[in-house]
C-alpha cells in the first residue's frame, strides 16, 4: 500500500476538483431547523433550505415530504390534541415530542397550568423524549406560566427534558441578536435543562398591528443569530419562524425560491 499512496493522493485530489468527494450542496444543519405548513413548493424549499429538522405544529408532516437526512418532529398541539389518535401518530413518526403551544396565549392553545400538568402525563407515557409547553414569553419570569408549570411538574413527579421557547424581538437593530442570547441564557440558567428555539425572529408587536422590518434586516438578523445559535451549547436546535411566506412575511421561501432572509439563513451552518 506505501507505494500506492501518491497516485492515491493524485486521484482524490481529481476526484475532489470533479465535486465527487465535495460536500453536497444540500448539507443539512443537524441545529438549524424550521417550521412549516404545507402550502405550494414547501417540500421542494424544505429540501433547499439545509435544515436538520422541522415540525409542523401538529403530530404528522400534514402532507409535506420529508427529505432524506431531515427529522420530523412532532407537536400535540393544545388539549384537544390530547387524543390516542393523536399520540399513537406521533410516537410513529418520531422520537422526540414537542409540548403545547403558547398555552399562555388566547387564540393559541390558551391553557392553564394546571389543565396542563393533568394532561401530561399522557404525553410521557409515549415515551418520546419530551420538550415543555412552548409559552409566547416570559420563559424566565419568576411566577410565569412556564414557571408555574416546571414547579408543578416537579412537584408532581413529571418528566420535562428540554424547553422550548419563542422569541420576536420589537428592536430591529443589531442589538437584536443579544437580547435574544440573553433571554435564551437567562431561560436555561433558571431550569439547567437543554433550549430548543422553536419560533424566532424580528417582529414588533407592541402595536395594534405587527410591523416586520425590511428583507434586508431581517436577513442580516437570520445570518447573525443563526451563528449566535451554532455557537450556544445550551442551544440544542432551533427553528426560523418559518418556511413560507405564506404562513407570515418572515417566511424564507417565496414557493420554491428563497428570499433575501431564505439566502441568509440557508447559509447559515
Amino acid at each position: 500500500m506505501r507505494g500506492t499512496r501518491p497516485l492515491l493522493i493524485l486521484a482524490l485530489a481529481v476526484l475532489t476538483v470533479a465535486g465527487v468527494l465535495a460536500a453536497p450542496a444540500s448539507a443539512v444543519t443537524a441545529k438549524k431547523g424550521v417550521s412549516a405548513n404545507n402550502h405550494p413548493g414547501v417540500s421542494s424549499a424544505l429540501a433547499d433550505v439545509r435544515a436538520g429538522w422541522y415540525y409542523t405544529w401538529a403530530s404528522d408532516t400534514q402532507g409535506i415530504t420529508t427529505p432524506a437526512g431531515v427529522e420530523f418532529v412532532p407537536m400535540i398541539w393544545g388539549a384537544r390534541s390530547v387524543t390516542d389518535t393523536e399520540l399513537n401518530r406521533a410516537r410513529a413518526l418520531g422520537t422526540t415530542l414537542l409540548g403545547f403551544n403558547e398555552p399562555d396565549m388566547a387564540g393559541q392553545a390558551d391553557m392553564s397550568v394546571e389543565q396542563a400538568l393533568d394532561l401530561w402525563p399522557r404525553l410521557q407515557a409515549t415515551g418520546m423524549r419530551l420538550g415543555a409547553p412552548a409559552v409566547a414569553f416570559g420563559g424566565d419570569r419568576p411566577g410565569g406560566w412556564l414557571d408555574r408549570f416546571m414547579s408543578g411538574a416537579a412537584a408532581r413527579g413529571l418528566r420535562v427534558d428540554f424547553i422550548p421557547l419563542h422569541w420576536y424581538g420589537s428592536d430591529f437593530s443589531s442589538a437584536a441578536v443579544g437580547h435574544l442570547q440573553g433571554y435564551l441564557r437567562a431561560v436555561h440558567d433558571r431550569y439547567r435543562k437543554p433550549i430548543w428555539l422553536t419560533e424566532y425572529g424580528l417582529i414588533d408587536f407592541t402595536g395594534p398591528h405587527p410591523v416586520y422590518p425590511d428583507q434586508a434586516r431581517q436577513a442580516d438578523f437570520a445570518r447573525r443569530s443563526a451563528a449566535m445559535l451554532q455557537g450556544e451549547p445550551h442551544v440544542e436546535r432551533y427553528a426560523w419562524f418559518s418556511l413560507s411566506t405564506r404562513t407570515s412575511p418572515t417566511g424564507l421561501y417565496d414557493g420554491v425560491t428563497p428570499n433575501a432572509t431564505g439566502v441568509a439563513y440557508r447559509s447559515a451552518a
